[in-house]
């Protein structure tokens, strides 16, 4: 793993170089934005939404019992702003595009694809990671953002059904306790999550050797790759924010 992640490391100063000497064309990085964010935005909602709506229940009942159902609003909010929304949106596109990206360039790899392109003289690491991490880095946060809005929206619906919560009391509950901060936060998230999912997919894809059979370990290596080290991020974002 150490190695790995300054294997990680070296890609990212190399992506980094290549960006910043313009050579990355915006058709790219928009093609990747599609397939990334845009392709996964259905499956991401979903689970949020489910996830949103388990915790209604357990909460709302809970609440009721104690009489303090003016908080649930509030305390749904701050749970899918600060981790529902962008732990599980996040780990949706790296289950769907995460893998797809890892897939696709050890595919190239395997292929001796790559090795074309460094006969063209052109930085490989660059020209396949750059859109991939540009691409990631900016939509996830608008994928997250969404979901937020669609699993607070969810818990109320599951609230007025389940303990006939008025909507109006859930939603000035949610005023009350919103913080813009923590919107934030979950977007500065977003965006760290889709760097690092991009950078450890890619990076786990770049480094494949072998054949058709080692593209398909590398895809697993990078699926759990991926959601090891977005946890990691997640706790370290959570330190410096909230401790």
């Amino acid at each position: 793993m150490i190695s790995f992640f300054g294997l990680c490391v070296q890609n990212l100063i190399k992506t980094l170089k290549y960006v910043f000497s313009r050579q990355v064309k915006f058709s790219s990085i928009i093609s990747q934005a599609a397939s990334i964010s845009y392709d996964s935005l259905t499956i991401s909602l979903t689970i949020v939404v489910i996830a949103a709506a388990v915790i209604a229940i357990q909460v709302s009942k809970q609440f009721l019992m104690s009489g303090a159902e003016t908080y649930i609003g509030g305390t749904m909010a701050i749970v899918i702003i600060r981790e529902i929304a962008p732990g599980f949106a996040a780990l949706a596109i790296g289950a769907r595009a995460g893998t797809a990206i890892s897939a696709e360039i050890a595919n190239m790899q395997v292929t001796s694809q790559v090795d074309a392109i460094k006969t063209l003289k052109v930085e490989p690491v660059g020209y396949y990671f750059a859109p991939r991490l540009l691409a990631s880095g900016l939509t996830v946060p608008l994928v997250i953002l969404i979901a937020e809005f669609v699993g607070i929206v969810a818990g109320l619906f599951i609230c007025f059904f389940t303990i006939n919560l008025h909507p109006s009391r859930y939603i000035n509950s949610v005023w009350l306790w919103l913080n813009t901060r923590d919107i934030y936060i979950s977007l500065f998230k977003g965006f760290l999550f889709g760097v690092v999912i991009a950078l450890v997919c890619a990076t786990q894809g770049y480094s494949t050797k072998g054949g058709a059979k080692d593209v398909g370990i590398s895809t697993t290596q990078a699926a759990i790759k991926s959601t090891i080290y977005m946890l990691i991020t997640d706790f370290i974002i959570n330190i410096v924010f909230y401790l």
